[in-house]
């Protein structure tokens, strides 16, 4: 064993001397350990590290004084070893790409900054057996299993350390366990490998030592000799910011033992929740195979030091469903009723390819039997898995939903690419554009609108990224949070403001830089609505309707630029949104944060709502199936529902679990015609993709940065009207001196890019407006 911690780098040449000459010596295995603040410069690790070969065992290191160019080295060359224990790695997104053959073990514990997986990861680990990710950051169930499923001797995998409980105290999950004596009451071993050796036991029994027993009083936690400033930057994949400022987790890294089959006093134990099984764990400790046990869990079970991904809604059932190799999961043990009800579970609450495909086709062979216009060959079988009669598949979309089908399947990780429009587009302005609303364009797959919170319009070529018509603000808006399109006119659009302001513009007559003076030639300015925070126009082009920050909502005549009557308290508090349904010119709903939405209808001069529905929390959004047969409404803190538009009984309630956050602001829109709604928080980075017809989650698109302060939100998100599975985030961050992104998704397309982007929030009162 060599230990690294009191090495100098005068020491470095005669060590590395020494290692080389070890594979041919009498020596069986060599141990590389660091246990505490490192003199040696992380520039000199990395040989040491590759200077042993073939009897390389282990290399135990806690790397956060090594520095962004030792990990990155490390992930991208590979080690020889079979044990690796990254003690509180920096890895943000993590792509250990280089060769790791002999690799047995991988221990990334306590990894604050790991958020997610390169789409390569783990592609050069081919006998990975034991995986550990307790206290990281991720949270993806998609991109997750997608890069695990790469890891075909894969059998045992922890997000958090478990162990079965009663009503009384805890007891193991085999019957004949007793407490290891050697480390103290308050670990007990679990038993659970009863085929699988335990690395922590038999292979390094270092791992079993907590770091308090390691002298970590010894070893400032919060130190980064490399500081942030040289090892935050975004040309990175590692991540050394801000890892003092995570408190908790630094309190629980003090109090962590690192034992593969660990398991910590209940002192600081939290319940993790309730197994909806019926019966308690019992199977021998002498099976064979621990996919013949009798394996129904205990009714409780504590979990401690979680990932974020362990509460995601059907965590385990998921991880289960989606590696069938698998044999134990965060200590407990999966058997063949677990699998069988994972599997259940997931074919309820989750979609594995889009319109219910169950199986990956390629793109190529799809494309060949549309052309000669052939039958997908269904056995009777796969007829009855698939839920495809003889007559879907001769229907019009058959191909098409099967071709997206087909180009999912082989792309788990998103194209997620920031619009770049920049005020240096507009050849006199240097400086960036702050957005706050966009719209696509009803009938030009190219065009977009934005408006900015410095009150300008600005209509783009999404696809060029170059601007077709600059608006400034001119001293009239304030932040633009409404924006609607004519669809008759489709040079035309409505932008209001939070000030009150109300205009009409025809982006034909508006010049493409800000040099071109605007003279309103044009537009129509309409009487103010105070407080505005949201627009929409009928589908005649004759009427649109403003609400805001009251109970009112105005009516105004596009011709004549008249407001033709104000509907006074339609709610008992303010309406955040107002929406035409597409086809009727007359009915609109309204959504406001007393928790009702109402349908109206101006031919009957709004004085009672056809109907009213309500939800449990205030609500922030409301929208029209583009074949007006639906209500999608989305209230505070991700309650999504769809309503049937005829009298509002509710239709599908998602189900998307909740945060706990009065601000959490949500915003839902369909996708694919009224296939799939998306749907985001103002609390959280992720977009949910469910289908609008069972309400199963298709996906989650997760928006990640990097650096000190790359937590984000999404302020608002649109489905692309022409392109299938695709869709625009508006993200925002926290940052002042940042500004917020509108970011294209498309999940049709893989690219796991080389840069990732933050985005964060802004201030509450600004996300919780508008739509």
């Amino acid at each position: 064993m060599v230990s690294m911690d009191d090495l100098k780098d005068v020491d470095f040449y005669p060590l590395l001397d020494l290692l080389k000459e070890i594979d041919a010596s009498e020596i069986d295995a060599v141990d590389m350990v660091n246990r505490s603040s490192c003199v040696l410069s992380g520039e000199y690790v990395s040989p040491l590290l590759h200077a042993v070969s073939k009897k390389l065992r282990v290399v135990d290191i806690c790397d956060i004084s090594f520095g962004k160019d030792f990990l990155l080295d490390l992930a991208q060359q590979g080690l020889t070893c079979q044990v690796l224990n990254l003690r509180s790695s920096h890895f943000r997104k993590l792509g250990m790409v280089g060769k790791f053959v002999r690799m047995h073990t991988l221990n990334l514990d306590f990894s604050a900054s790991l958020t997610s997986f390169r789409e390569d990861c783990f592609s050069c680990m081919p006998n990975l057996r034991f995986l550990s990710l307790c206290e990281t950051r991720i949270t993806n169930l998609w991109t997750t299993s997608s890069a695990l499923a790469k890891l075909s001797s894969l059998v045992e995998l922890r997000f958090q350390n478990c162990l079965y409980c009663r009503d009384v105290g805890y007891s193991t999950a085999s019957s004949g366990n007793e407490i290891n004596e050697g480390y103290g009451s308050s670990h007990t071993d679990l038993g659970l490998h009863i085929e699988l050796p335990s690395p922590s036991a038999e292979v390094y029994p270092q791992l079993q030592r907590s770091i308090y027993d390691e002298d970590m009083n010894d070893y400032d936690i919060f130190q980064d000799v490399r500081s942030t400033n040289e090892d935050s930057s975004d040309d990175s994949e590692v991540d050394f910011s801000g890892h003092h400022q995570d408190l908790s987790s630094i309190e629980l890294l003090l109090d962590v033992r690192l034992g593969w089959d660990e398991l910590a006093d209940l002192q600081d134990e939290i319940s993790f929740g309730t197994l909806d099984m019926e019966d308690k764990v019992s199977f021998s400790s002498g099976s064979d195979n621990l996919n013949t046990m009798t394996s129904i869990a205990p009714k409780k079970y504590i979990s401690r030091h979680p990932s974020p991904i362990c509460y995601q809604k059907h965590y385990r059932e998921y991880m289960i469903a989606s590696l069938p190799n698998l044999k134990v999961l965060d200590n407990l043990p999966i058997g063949k009723v677990d699998r069988e009800r994972a599997n259940d579970i997931y074919a309820r609450h989750f979609e594995y390819l889009p319109y219910n495909r169950h199986g990956k086709e390629s793109v190529v062979g799809m494309l060949q039997k549309r052309e000669i216009r052939s039958n997908l060959p269904c056995t009777g079988a796969s007829k009855s898995r698939n839920n495809f009669s003889s007559s879907s598949t001769k229907s019009q979309y058959f191909y098409s939903r099967s071709l997206s089908a087909a180009k999912m399947g082989s792309c788990a990780w998103p194209t997620l690419h920031p619009l770049s429009i920049k005020g240096g587009v507009l050849r006199d302005e240097r400086r960036n554009f702050r957005p706050r609303q966009f719209e696509y364009h009803p009938s030009d797959s190219s065009l977009m609108v934005f408006g900015t919170l410095d009150g300008e319009v600005v209509a783009i070529n999404h696809e060029s990224e170059k601007i077709v018509s600059y608006i400034p603000s001119l001293g009239a808006m304030i932040s633009v949070l409404g924006l609607c399109w004519l669809k008759k006119h489709p040079s035309k659009l409505i932008a209001g403001s939070d000030n009150g302001s109300l205009r009409l513009y025809d982006i034909q007559h508006v010049p493409t830089t800000s040099r071109g003076m605007y003279h309103s030639c044009g537009s129509v300015t309409f009487d103010e609505f105070d407080q505005l925070t949201s627009v929409h126009v009928n589908s005649s082009d004759e009427l649109f309707l403003a609400s805001g920050y009251s109970k009112d909502v105005a009516l105004y005549d596009i011709n004549s630029g008249r407001r033709l009557q104000v509907f006074a308290d339609m709610h008992r508090e303010h309406i955040n949104v107002v929406k035409f349904s597409n086809h009727s010119p007359f009915l609109f709903a309204t959504s406001s944060f007393d928790q009702d939405v109402k349908m109206w209808d101006i031919r009957q001069k709004p004085n009672q709502p056809c109907y009213t529905a309500s939800s449990s929390r205030g609500n922030v959004m409301v929208c029209f199936s583009p074949d007006d047969h639906y209500l999608l409404v989305s209230a505070v803190d991700n309650e999504v529902k769809q309503l049937l538009a005829v009298d509002g009984r509710l239709h599908l309630d998602f189900g998307i679990a909740f945060t706990g956050s009065s601000q959490n602001y949500t915003r839902s829109y369909y996708m694919n015609g009224r296939d799939y709604v998306i749907s985001g928080s103002c609390d959280e980075n992720v977009v949910r993709i469910c289908c609008a017809n069972t309400g199963r989650r298709l996906r989650d698109v997760t928006l990640e940065g990097r650096g000190a302060g790359a937590s984000m939100f999404v302020q608002s998100l649109r489905g692309d009207p022409f392109r299938d599975f695709n869709m625009s985030v508006l993200a925002a961050y926290i940052r002042p001196s940042s500004n917020s992104e509108i970011v294209k998704v498309n999940l049709l397309a893989s690219n796991d890019h080389d840069k990732s982007y933050s985005y964060t929030r802004q201030s509450r009162s600004v996300a919780g407006m508008g739509a």
